[in-house]
């Protein structure tokens, strides 16, 4: 079992940057794919970015294309999502993400993930 915990989030002004962090524990993150996703208050979860085991391949949501990038550091156990331009709308939860798999694919789909961390706020102020 993985537990995940997200850090790094907190209030920023329009066109700032924020660098989410996410430290996993339990098992070695090199076996897990990993994501990020979002919820804004009154809206459902969406799917932000992901990055296969290896870190070779990456996918985004088209609304973050250019602004945010995930990456991952499998010696330390951490992922991160650097977030800049930041814009009110990226105003969310943010949750890391993680699912086990043999083979180095992404995914984009939230219940395709088995792990989730608790969540760290992002404000961001016009």
């Amino acid at each position: 079992q993985v537990q995940l915990v997200e850090s790094g989030g907190g209030l920023v002004q329009v066109g700032g940057s924020l660098r989410l962090s996410c430290a996993a524990s339990g098992r070695t993150l090199s076996d897990y794919v990993m994501g990020w996703f979002r919820q804004a208050p009154g809206k459902e979860r969406e799917f932000v970015a992901a990055i296969n085991r290896s870190g070779r391949s990456t996918s985004y949501t088209d609304s973050v294309k250019g602004r945010f990038t995930i990456s991952r550091d499998n010696a330390k156990n951490m992922v991160f999502l650097q977030m800049n331009s930041l814009k009110p709308e990226d105003t969310a939860v943010y949750y890391c993400a993680a699912d086990w798999t043999l083979d180095d694919e992404i995914y984009t789909a939230g219940p395709l993930y088995e792990y989730w961390g608790q969540g760290t706020q992002v404000t961001v102020s016009s």
